[in-house]
Order: structure tokens, then sequence, then C-alpha cells
């Protein structure tokens, strides 16, 4: 009887239907490192453990910010709000979503996030690019999407499967989620990187790559270098390789009578703290001249705008920085000034073909 029994089991075992082929078992997964090459002088990135650079993350990653597909009627994609000819911004000064929903603030410029390690967005409200890439997704200013439709989306996609094996070994459809998305998006985006402007080539070799003295004038204004000339204050709060602090303030763009009167708070509708209300993230200087117009609310047209604004000391509040006060520059000085913001802006980064748009 046992052994009637062992050869009724061994017989089954031998008939069970063997697993069905995966449809990935053909597609390698060997994934390509591709770590951050860090200009000199630079800070070293802070890459997360479970998202390393990769070619075929960041290639992922391309796709799906350029692709509408993640929009609730395929209309608008990241980079309808960051295009590479702005340094990553649109130009607007509030950026429009799907069913041409006006957006409350101007798009930021997309470039050196590998760098900023105290939160993004203009009130900080996240401090990861994979956080970040889930926001603007379900908006309903932006995308207006439900994430689980957005996975079920890239699951049918006769593409999008294939790629998310290459990039992270999924061994079904059912594993392409959300923070997969996130992650390769995070992944293109820790890979923008612009460090080729006047200024970056002046800083390493001066003799070499001199500025005119119109611009020499502007640069030690700008960073208060020069006892004779006047302190512009911009290098208070736009320093370093980032030309930024990588910090929120309030410059003094909204009048507030109290902490309470802002129309924006900002950092403050984030944290809740009353005392933040009106900060918002200092962005970087550069690619300036790409990036028009300027402020969270683009409310200033052009640069001269900006350091009219930063020369009138601006508007009343009472947790404005101590910093933004009233600067006394002549015609001849300003005019230095803007000279100078001008050798901030990188060409070379907005013809970068691997940041161009992977359809066209």
């Amino acid at each position: 009887m046992k052994y009637l029994l062992f050869v009724i089991t061994l017989f089954s075992a031998c008939c069970m239907e063997k697993p069905e082929p995966s449809e990935f078992d053909e597609i390698p997964f060997a994934p390509t490192a591709y770590p951050i090459v860090v200009p000199q002088g630079w800070s070293k990135p802070e890459i997360p453990i479970d998202n390393p650079q990769t070619i075929e993350g960041i290639e992922l990653g391309k796709m799906l910010f350029y692709d509408p597909i993640l929009s609730v009627d395929s209309t608008i994609s990241c980079s309808s709000c960051h295009l590479l000819q702005g340094s990553f911004t649109d130009n607007a000064a509030v950026s429009t979503g799907v069913q041409n929903r006006k957006g409350t603030r101007s798009s930021m410029a997309l470039i050196n996030l590998a760098f900023m390690n105290k939160g993004l967005f203009w009130d900080g409200r996240v401090k990861t690019l994979e956080a970040q890439a889930l926001l603007p997704v379900e908006d309903h200013l932006e995308m207006a999407e439900n994430w689980a439709v957005a996975e079920q989306k890239l699951r049918r996609h006769k593409n999008y499967p294939t790629l998310f094996r290459k990039a992270f070994g999924i061994s079904a459809r059912a594993e392409i989620t959300r923070d997969l998305a996130a992650k390769a998006i995070a992944q293109f985006e820790r890979n923008i990187i612009s460090k080729d402007a006047k200024f970056d080539k002046f800083k390493q070799d001066p003799e070499k790559y001199p500025l005119t003295d119109d611009e020499l004038s502007g640069y030690q204004m700008f960073f208060n270098i020069t006892p004779s000339l006047p302190d512009a204050q911009c290098g208070h709060c736009h320093s370093g390789s980032l030309l930024t602090i990588n910090d929120y303030m309030n410059n003094g763009l909204q009048e507030a009578a109290d902490l309470d009167a802002f129309k924006d708070k900002g950092l403050g509708g984030f944290t809740g703290n009353r005392f933040d209300n009106g900060k918002f993230r200092v962005p970087t200087l550069r690619n300036m001249g790409f990036t028009t117009p300027y402020m969270h609310d683009g409310s200033l047209a052009t640069t001269d705008d900006v350091v009219n604004h930063y020369i009138s000391g601006g508007k009343y509040s009472p947790n404005k920085d101590p910093l933004v006060q009233q600067v006394k520059l002549n015609n001849i000085q300003k005019n230095q000034l803007l000279l100078f913001l001008k050798t901030l802006d990188d060409s070379t980064f907005v013809k970068n073909p691997a940041y161009q748009n992977p359809f066209k």
C-alpha cells in the first residue's frame, strides 16, 4: 500500500504542469552603472542606496518624463512644464496642466537637483526626487491622473514592460509600480547637470577664461569682494557651486502686515510654523537667461526687474530676511551686475542631446 501511494505521488508530481515561461525570461537584466560625474569643487551628491544611477534607469526615466501617458488625458507630461530650452522651466508665470488648468506657482528649473538636499518644490514639501516625482501625476492642476490607472497603462504598454525589466529586473507586468516609475524619473532628473557656463570656466582658470572688465566688476559686487565697490547683496543667498544656499527665505516679494497675511504661505504652508510663512526656496541663479519669468509667482518678467526689486529693498513683512535691504547701485554698476548674471548661462546645456525628447 505504501509502495502504491509512493508511485501515485511520484506520478502526480511528474504530471504537474511546469510554470508557464515568463515573457521576460529572454530579456536580460544587467543594468549598467552610470555614476554622476561630480564637477570639480562641487559637493558629492546623495544617491539613495535603493536607487543607484544606471543607463537603463536613466533612459526609462527620460521616456517617462517626456511621455504624456501619465496624465489623465495623455496631453501633459513632466516636460510640458519643464522645457529643455527653458533650463527645464516652462517660461510662464504659472504652469498650465490638463484641460488648460492654471497652477498657482511658476515651474522651477530642474538643474543640479542631485546636489539639493534640503527639500524640493518652492515650499520644500518633499525631501527626495523619488517623492517629488509622484506628486504631479495626481495633482488636479497638473496631470490629474490616478496612479493606479497610470500603473495599468504602463503595464499594458507595448514597450514599457521591457524597459522596466531592463532597469529594475521585474519578472511580471504586475510588478510595474508608481514607485519604480518615480525611481526612474528621479534617476533622469539627477543626471540633469549644468556646469559649463562662462562663470565656471572663469573660476577654473581666470587667466585662460577672463571676464570682461564690466563682468568682473559685476562679479565683485555680486560676491562683495572689493571694498571700493558696493555690495549687491547677492552672494549671501546665491553662493557656492550651485549659486544657491539651498534653503528657504522671505525675500520681500509679498507685502504682509502680519505673519498670517501672506497670500501664499510658502514653506509655512508645509511646516505649519507661522514664522515660515512667506518663505520660499532660494533658486539657483544658473541659466537665469533661459528661465524667465522669475520668482515663485512669475511676477518679475526680466533680470532687470529682479535687480530693481532688490535695489528697492523689497516689500514689508514681519519676517523679511534682514539680508534683503536696499542696495545702492548706480546705473553703470547695475548694468555691470546684469552683465555678470549673463555669465551664469550655460548655452551648451540647453542643446545637450542627453536631455532632449526621445520621441522626436
